[in-house]
């Protein structure tokens, strides 16, 4: 798989280079934003980005919006901004993921790979049967089952258990996922209200107190596992 690392910092840039190669993958790079979207435009497999966000031209941001104009391959943000602004922004420009500097290489490549096994499992989001935890969704009915059990979820409860499922593995903000749940009728749904919806259907999946199922981001969202 070919990765291309977009960091400005020659040390990093050549370090993750160097532990990339190791774990067998094929490495392009770039130190600004016109030579990493040169490199997009030449090469049409790139299978991951890893983008940082500050560069001498530009920011990462413009890479992502970029790539997710044509495609949904996985992309990492390496920050030093630990700040929610940031975190927040990344993810809604369709980041998968972000990771802080200073990292370890071996979270770093641990991340790639849980993202490359999520976004493989997302792939199979067209089939009609999904599972969550012990639950079981019908794609094609739109019932939810435990066992053999049928849970009964609300219109809104649905919509909502939809959004992650089509996320899975992504962190999203209440923004991103109360523009998701906005009721077509024009009803206002708002930050108070999305609280009481992921309760209950959180308890109507019988997800744990500690969030197994859907995990709480402090500061940011919400993450389906």
């Amino acid at each position: 798989m070919k990765v291309l690392i977009v960091e400005d910092d020659e040390i990093i840039r050549e370090g993750l280079k160097f532990a990339l190669l190791q774990e067998n993958y094929e490495v392009l790079s770039a130190p600004n934003v016109s030579e990493a979207m040169e490199q997009i435009r030449n090469c049409r497999d790139i299978g991951f980005y890893l983008l940082d966000i500050m560069l001498p031209d530009g920011d990462g941001y413009q890479i992502c919006r970029e790539i997710r104009k044509h495609s949904k391959t996985p992309i990492l943000f390496l920050t030093a901004c630990e700040d929610e602004v940031h975190t927040v922004m990344a993810l809604e420009q369709g980041a998968d993921d972000y990771i802080c500097k200073p990292f370890r290489i071996r979270e770093l490549l641990a991340r790639m790979k849980a993202i490359l096994r999520r976004t493989s499992a997302q792939e199979g989001i067209s089939e009609h049967i999904v599972r969550v935890g012990n639950n079981q969704v019908n794609l094609q009915t739109g019932r939810v089952y435990s066992d053999k059990e049928e849970i009964i979820l609300t219109a809104m409860e649905y919509k909502l258990l939809l959004i992650f499922l089509n996320h899975r593995g992504q962190t999203l903000s209440r923004g991103q996922i109360l523009e998701g749940i906005w009721d077509e009728a024009g009803d206002f749904v708002n930050d108070n209200t999305l609280s009481v919806y992921m309760k209950r259907l959180r308890k109507k999946l019988g997800d744990t107190a500690d969030g197994q199922l859907i995990r709480t981001v402090r500061g940011i969202g919400y993450r389906m596992e």
